[in-house]
């Protein structure tokens, strides 16, 4: 009842409410205009970003494998691949404090462990036991199968590949048995298994990495690094592993590149496109790194590239390609 009245008492309210959905619709209008201007910008920025993750991915991740193979003839597996992962992440994570991220909460971390054992522990670090008796190039080849565990378990979490992206994956999936035709994966049983094994822990750690409970940004995979790494140190420790004897210059370097650019950039890479792009295409590096693992082999160490690894490289860029081209 007292409304009424005040509303008569004063006739400038009623001026002033009238301007109001003027003057609403004016502000509504100018940060409509300017979200269309930053919108365009900001989408660009978001897709130069990803380029260069997805290329860090394909000739970084490419690389490790020779990486690892060289430091491992100074570092036991385990403790080499812990090593790594727990100094890329503690320097990753000071860094990330320094220009004032907040650090994880407990929960964070917890989120953090889960995934990170499942990428460092079983999936890089079972890469690393099995290259004990598995070449770097095989053992990529034999990566390359993630990008279909991911799609398996995303499918079963209800989100399956829309057709265009499946024809992609099948033909990576063929141009990396043509790839593995002149080599024997199964010749060492104990290599084969962890590359099995390898595969699925990772896909399951990415596909759990978007649904747990983890910090935002760069510093999920600082955590993720510092988690995963201090657990595959102490798997290290507990199977026995020690290192007897000062490792050489040759495997130090090797150890460096995979904690800088394997782990620190790439690493960092990989949360960034898993954040920002489908999951068919954020594991495409799969396919590539087996052709990018092969040709460092014959640039280094001397192997010989034959016109089936030609033309299965071709078929892999193919599937890529498919992938790659849909658009999010």
């Amino acid at each position: 009842m007292s409304i009424l009245p005040l509303r008569r008492c004063c006739p400038s309210h009623d001026i002033q409410e009238e301007r109001n959905p003027i003057t609403q619709t004016n502000s509504i209008q100018q940060n409509s205009s300017a979200e269309q201007e930053t919108s365009p910008t900001t989408k660009a920025q978001e897709r130069v970003g990803i380029i260069l993750a997805l290329l860090a991915l394909y000739l970084i991740w490419g690389s490790t494998y020779l990486g690892m193979s060289i430091a491992l003839t100074g570092f036991p597996p385990f403790l080499m691949s812990g090593i790594r992962f727990s100094l890329a992440g503690i320097l990753l994570f000071l860094l990330l404090r320094v220009r004032g991220n907040p650090a994880p909460s407990r929960a964070q971390w917890g989120g953090a462990a889960v995934v990170g054992t499942l990428l460092v522990v079983g999936g890089n670090g079972g890469v690393s036991f099995a290259e004990q008796w598995v070449a770097s190039g095989l053992a990529a080849v034999a990566v390359a199968a993630t990008p279909l565990w991911l799609t398996l378990i995303i499918g079963l979490m209800g989100r399956w590949p829309a057709r265009g992206e499946w024809i992609g994956l099948l033909l990576g999936l063929a141009g990396v048995f043509l790839l593995n035709m002149e080599h024997g994966l199964w010749a060492n049983p104990i290599g084969a298994i962890s590359l099995l094994l390898a595969p699925m822990c990772w896909s399951l750690g990415s596909a759990l990495s978007s649904r747990l409970s983890m910090p935002t940004g760069m510093m999920s995979s600082a955590a993720q690094m510092v988690a995963g790494g201090l657990i595959t140190l102490l798997l290290g420790l507990l199977l026995g592993e020690r290192i007897t004897h000062w490792p050489d210059l040759r495997s130090l370097l090797a150890l460096g590149y995979l904690v800088l650019f394997g782990s620190m950039i790439a690493y960092s890479a990989y949360g960034y496109v898993l954040r920002h792009v489908r999951p068919a295409l954020a594991t495409s590096y799969a396919y590539i790194n087996p052709a990018v693992a092969v040709l460092l082999g014959a640039l280094v160490a001397g192997e010989r590239i034959t016109p089936v690894g030609l033309f299965a490289m071709l078929i892999i860029l193919t599937g890529v390609a498919l992938v790659t081209l849909r658009r999010k």
